[in-house]
């Protein structure tokens, strides 16, 4: 059974708004990492956005801050990745993921922590 589960996305023009959602019950109540990742067509995989459930840090790509928040909810177990200001460049296919915490920093880093993965959600943003 998976660990994750993906949720919320969907078709928006250029400057509107999706919130994603993260089913994540065996993660947001333990002190682990959880991140958002993206990948389109014939592109590599892009770290979005990370938080540290045991503190809430946060990181986030230069190509989503200032648009994207991540957060956790802990009584739904969830995280969110709430994203403004939609660009068609933010097309791609999103993964959730989590697993145990390595901090750089204090945040979560993009790479090597992530052990279970969902089977991703797809936004599309039409200009």
């Amino acid at each position: 059974q998976a660990q994750v589960r993906e949720s919320g996305g969907g078709s928006v023009q250029a400057g509107g708004s999706l919130r994603l959602s993260c089913a994540a019950s065996r993660y947001t109540h333990s002190r682990d990492c959880m991140g958002w990742f993206r990948q389109a067509p014939g592109k590599e995989r892009e770290g979005v956005a990370t938080i540290y459930t045991g503190g809430g840090s946060t990181y986030y790509a230069d190509s989503v801050k200032g648009r994207f928040t991540i957060s956790q909810d802990n009584a739904k177990n969830t995280v969110y990745l709430q994203m403004n200001s939609l660009k068609p460049e933010d097309t791609a296919m999103y993964y959730c993921a989590a697993g145990p915490a390595i901090l750089v920093g204090g945040v979560c880093g993009v790479s090597g922590t992530y052990t279970d993965w969902g089977q991703g959600t797809q936004v599309t943003v039409s200009s």
